[in-house]
């Protein structure tokens, strides 16, 4: 049964203890509300002003599972605490580990700060949770999925498109590694695993999926320098760092160039083309 006066307490301290610069928007000049508004958290949590605030004011109907994964990872809350939310509203908490979509509020604090950089968070599935603007701009938006489409490794063997984004002479390569981290995850997670549903409707659907598994390579790590095909900037080439979160099985993979080379002049260009995507949503 929903706690309506604890699960509104709750969301209010919660917001009141956020401040802009923590989830990455701009302080302004006339802010005299403790912490963020709540338009603010409603942005973030992808949802009316008015469904957010009544349910502050202990009004309105209980709100779904996903409307309470939404605000828990609007308000940046650990997992304890989105278990706690979860509760309050009457739900019982989703599963941790692998399987978790709940983003870390210190992956999201990193990922908040690079505003000009590509980066995203991915599941061990290669499924992204979370971009920044930059990403977007570089891949497009690769949380428009859903499904199996959801994992990169299903989309290279199902989506022609996928490899449009990746320069052709290193597609060999990343066949190899999407087929042997599949192979690997799949042995880790075990039979009814996601990762062996993945496997099972790769074999039976790819052609070249079944050739390379028949190899039984594994071990095959990325290619230190990923070069992307972007359309209006040309080829960029890009290191990439991984931070990794071993509790949620996150992975934040940010995108750089060095410095003085044209990649890295082109990656300036993506930045503004990625503030302007930004600018002109509605």
């Amino acid at each position: 049964m929903i706690d309506r006066t604890g699960l509104a307490d709750f969301l209010r301290r919660h917001r009141e203890a956020l401040q802009p610069e923590d989830v990455g928007l701009p302080r302004g000049q006339r802010r005299r509300t403790a912490g963020l508004r709540r338009e603010e958290v409603a942005m973030l949590c992808s949802m009316s002003t008015d469904y957010y605030s009544r349910l502050e004011r202990e009004r309105g109907p209980q709100p779904s599972e996903q409307m309470v994964g939404a605000i828990a990872q609007g308000l940046r809350l650990s997992l304890g605490e989105r278990d706690h939310l979860f509760r309050l509203a009457g739900h019982n908490p989703p599963p941790r580990g692998a399987t978790s979509e709940h983003v870390g509020p210190g992956l999201l604090r990193i990922l908040d700060r690079l505003t000009d950089t590509p980066a995203e968070i991915i599941t061990e599935l290669g499924e992204t949770l979370r971009q920044t603007p930059t990403g977007v701009a570089l891949t497009g938006d690769a949380g428009r999925y859903s499904g199996k489409a959801r994992s990169i490794g299903y989309r290279w063997f199902t989506d022609p498109a996928t490899r449009s984004l990746y320069l052709p002479e290193d597609h060999a390569h990343m066949t190899r590694m999407f087929v042997g981290g599949l192979r690997e995850l799949a042995t880790l997670r075990g039979p009814g695993s996601r990762a062996a549903g993945l496997v099972t409707e790769l074999l039976e659907r790819s052609a070249e999926f079944r050739s390379v598994w028949d190899t039984h390579e594994v071990g095959l790590g990325p290619m230190e320098i990923k070069r992307f095909v972007h359309p209006e900037v040309g080829v960029l080439e890009l290191s990439c760092q991984t931070l990794v979160d071993p509790d949620q099985a996150h992975r934040l993979l940010v995108y750089t160039a060095a410095p003085g080379s044209e990649s890295h002049e082109r990656l300036r260009l993506l930045a503004v083309i990625g503030a302007q995507q930004v600018a002109t949503v509605p």
